[in-house]
């Protein structure tokens, strides 16, 4: 299929997908013409690709987790990539640090909120 039918079925923008080409996500042919052709399979890992872009991941990230499961003998059993799972904890580790440090933001801007309501209610 052509990049814009890709587009149309995933919600894909060309840009995008032309993106993840160069950054090596998908793979593709050409045509004599020069066009790309996606076979079906793009529809799957387009949509994998968006995931794990939702969960926070970089490219070069999603990469590492394509590669391992393309890799895999068995890519029905995702959860069984080692790599996977060490990217995975490693996000988590980030987004708890960044919890923590939107707490400590929290409760500071509410101090200076009850401060400032003290101090204009006399």
């Amino acid at each position: 299929m052509k990049i814009s039918q890709l587009s149309k079925i995933t919600g894909t923008s060309i840009r995008s997908i032309r993106h993840y080409e160069k950054k090596n996500l998908l793979t593709v042919s050409r045509l004599k013409n020069g066009y790309r052709q996606f076979d079906e399979s793009a529809i799957h890992r387009i949509k994998t690709i968006q995931i794990y872009l939702g969960l926070g991941l970089t490219t070069d990230q999603i990469k590492e987790i394509l590669n391992c499961h393309d890799n895999y003998i068995y890519p029905d059993y995702e959860y069984l990539c080692g790599e996977s799972h060490e990217i995975f904890e490693e996000k988590l580790n980030e987004i708890n640090k960044k919890m923590d440090i939107l707490a400590i933001a929290k409760q500071r801007l509410k101090k200076q909120i009850n401060q400032f309501k003290k101090s204009n209610s006399h």
